[in-house]
């Protein structure tokens, strides 16, 4: 297909496309003459990859690419490949919480992951997130929120692995690492969606103003 009726079954405009293709996150057209360039069906799934990154994972653009170029490495492996999207949609946190706050938090979300056997890198972004988050916590005297932790782990690792196995069906090596990608940015979206509805109806059921 012509970049017009890429534009049109993927609803990209055509200067974005464009701009894909001059920043290599859209890999280039098959020439057909000096000026133009045919596209297909690989180009319009990227595309649409792109756009779910950018629109419903909010992920910029340039940390879009680096989870692009991990998916298209031909060395790395599977789990290099996820950790590289890992890194890329988690940001920088700056640290709001006091010294004792985060040496308690430090310590509990280590023991956590101890006790639950899980394999995490010492400078994994999710770790210093999780820390930041529960000393933040403890500084704002909500420490019955961080007494929920192990619950939070249950939760989240019951949903894991089912998104693991439901991913593992999958025969391409590929497929199997663009699902994975698309799983970790748009289920971060999917899970605070419906925590924030299940936080909404448990909210009217118990405060709302009688009708």
């Amino acid at each position: 297909m012509r970049i017009a009726e890429l534009c049109r079954q993927s609803g990209v405009p055509v200067p974005t496309i464009k701009y894909y293709l001059r920043e290599a996150l859209l890999p280039p057209g098959e020439l057909t003459s000096p000026n133009q360039a045919s596209y297909g069906e690989a180009h319009l799934r990227r595309l649409r990859l792109i756009r779910a990154l950018v629109d419903l994972g909010q992920v910029p653009i340039a940390r879009v690419k680096e989870i692009l170029e991990g998916l298209d490495s031909e060395s790395m492996t599977l789990h290099e490949q996820i950790g590289r999207a890992h890194r890329a949609i988690t940001p920088t946190r700056t640290p709001t919480a006091t010294t004792d706050a985060r040496t308690a938090a430090t310590l509990q979300v280590n023991d956590l992951i101890a006790r639950r056997g899980w394999t995490v890198e010492p400078d994994a972004p999710a770790l210093t997130t999780l820390i930041e988050t529960v000393a933040a916590l403890r500084s704002l005297d909500q420490d019955h929120l961080v007494a929920f932790l192990d619950s939070y782990a249950d939760a989240v690792e019951k949903f894991t692995a089912l998104e693991v196995a439901a991913v593992t069906e999958r025969t391409d090596r590929d497929q199997i690492a663009e699902s994975v990608v698309i799983g970790t940015v748009l289920g971060e979206t999917l899970i605070s969606s419906l925590r924030l509805l299940a936080q909404e109806s448990l909210s009217a059921a118990r405060w709302r103003a009688p009708r």
